[in-house]
C-alpha cells in the first residue's frame, strides 16, 4: 500500500499551492446610498494561514479608505476533525463564522479561497459585478525577480509545501486589492 505524506513535498512540481482572492460587489437596493459606511466583508477559508495573512492585508488596505468598514469572516469548516487531525491543519483563528443571510448586509465582498475552491467568478451570472484588481498594482504585477502569486485575478500566494507564507510584495498586493475594491465598491453605493 502505498503511504500518503502529509506534508506536500516542494520537489514535487505538478503540486503546487496557490490561493487567490476574488473580488465581486453587488448593488443592495435595500439600503439608503450615503447613510451608513460603505461595508466591506473579506470571506475566506484558510486551513493553513495563508489565505487568512492575504485576508488580513485586504482587510488593512479596505480599511484605509475613508468612510469604508471591512470585516474579516471564515466559511464554515466542511472536514471532520479526523480529518484536519491527519492533515496537520492547526486551530481556526477567531475570526466569525460567516451565514449566508449575513452576506446581504455587504455592499462588496472580497473571497479567498485555496484554487481548487475558486469557482467563485460563477456569481458575476447572479447580478454581481467582478472587480479584479487588473494591472492597478502596477510595476509589482510585473516583478521577475522572485516567486509571485497573484495576477490582474487579484492578489495570491504560492504556499508550496505550506512552508511559504506570503511574501512582503504578495501582502502589497493583497494591501492594493483591498483598498482598490474599497474605493469601487463605495462608489458604487453612493451611485445606487
Amino acid at each position: 500500500s502505498r503511504r500518503r505524506s502529509n506534508a506536500r513535498s516542494a520537489k514535487n512540481p505538478s503540486f503546487l499551492l496557490r490561493f487567490r482572492l476574488i473580488s465581486l460587489v453587488f448593488a443592495n437596493p435595500g439600503r439608503p446610498p450615503l447613510m451608513a459606511a460603505t461595508k466591506v466583508y473579506i470571506v475566506y477559508y484558510s486551513m493553513y494561514g495563508h489565505v487568512e495573512k492575504l485576508a488580513e492585508e485586504i482587510k488593512k488596505g479596505a480599511s484605509s479608505v475613508e468612510g469604508v468598514e471591512a470585516k474579516l469572516w471564515q466559511v464554515p469548516e466542511t472536514l471532520p476533525e479526523e480529518v484536519l487531525a491527519k492533515m496537520n491543519a492547526p486551530p481556526k483563528s477567531d475570526v466569525p463564522i460567516i451565514s449566508p443571510n449575513e452576506l446581504a448586509e455587504a455592499d462588496g465582498i472580497i473571497f479567498g479561497f485555496p484554487t481548487s475552491l475558486t469557482a467563485i467568478t460563477q456569481l458575476t451570472h447572479h447580478g454581481m459585478i467582478f472587480v479584479p484588481v487588473g494591472y492597478t498594482f502596477g510595476a509589482g504585477m510585473f516583478e521577475m525577480e522572485q516567486l509571485k502569486g497573484g495576477s490582474p485575478y487579484g492578489a495570491g500566494t504560492y504556499a508550496g509545501d505550506g512552508s511559504r507564507l506570503p511574501s512582503e510584495l504578495e501582502l502589497a498586493q493583497a494591501f492594493h486589492q483591498g483598498k482598490y475594491f474599497a474605493g469601487i465598491a463605495k462608489k458604487l453605493k453612493g451611485s445606487s
